[in-house]
């Protein structure tokens, strides 16, 4: 089964590591969040990935091409232009890197794809999320509900703390950033039937409003309730926390 990723946007809340490269290539742990996100599905043996590019997509590109530079001790002759690998510490993925255009919206670069996925029920998410979902209960809750589409949901951590108090004004209860105010949130990894392509438009359709709300209202939509680690890397903060996890020994999404 293929995963799709988007990997295109401009990332602009974070553009302290966004004016050189794409998001998806920010990295924690001296590894891109990408690599994190497809080590993950990889975990679970999915190891064919399609990446929708856009902004600055060169650098995916060339980090891909040139894997084994990144990941392996090499020797380089010069004279000859031969290179000899040594330690060899890729990955069995195959890797499909698609240009999708730099102002496309989510829905067109997904639909893209459409060539690639060649009508088969694939996997689905952002290149900016990780999780410790485990993606073969996601698989077979996807499978028994007949639907369209899943998506995993989740509950994500308040930003600020939580006060209880009397109505005496004393403090009953002090929680430090509770998880989602009971709330749950679309937090990608989607498994979705090739049917939902066509209820993408074109380029300029944003995936999240027109496409899924219709397939909402038409009851083909599962929510897979995640209830493990789930965190997005939207803003430079959200970086240093996952930063700080991985540096730690205590990063929840590592469970490969």
């Amino acid at each position: 089964m293929k995963v799709v990723i988007l990997a295109g946007g401009y990332g602009t809340r974070l553009s302290e590591e966004t004016e050189l490269k794409p998001k998806p290539m920010v990295h924690i742990g001296g590894m891109p969040i990408l690599w994190h996100i497809m080590k993950t599905y990889s975990h679970y043996g999915f190891d064919e990935f399609i990446i929708l590019l856009g902004y600055k997509g060169y650098v995916i590109k060339e980090y891909f091409f040139n894997y084994f530079l990144h990941q392996s001790d090499v020797t380089i002759d010069l004279k000859n232009n031969s290179v000899e690998v040594h330690n060899n510490f890729s990955e069995s993925w195959k890797v499909t890197l698609l240009d999708t255009g730099l102002d496309t919206m989510t829905g067109g670069r997904i639909k893209r794809a459409k060539e690639y996925i060649n009508n088969e029920t694939f996997m689905l998410t952002y290149g900016d999320g990780v999780a410790d979902i485990n993606l073969k209960q996601l698989e077979r809750f996807h499978r028994s509900s007949n639907s369209l589409m899943t998506l995993t949901s989740v509950q994500p951590e308040g930003r600020f703390g939580n006060l209880d108090i009397h109505e005496n004004g004393l403090l009953k209860r002090f929680n430090e950033k509770p998880i989602g105010d009971n709330g749950w949130i679309n937090g990608g990894y989607f498994m979705c039937e090739p049917e939902v392509l066509d209820y993408i438009e074109g380029d300029g359709t944003i995936f999240e409003k027109e496409p899924l709300e219709n397939i909402v209202a038409e009851n083909k939509v599962f929510a897979y309730q995640h209830q493990g680690f789930w965190k997005c890397m939207d803003t430079l903060r959200d970086k240093q926390q996952l930063e700080n996890m991985w540096q730690k020994g205590n990063a929840p999404w590592k469970i490969w």
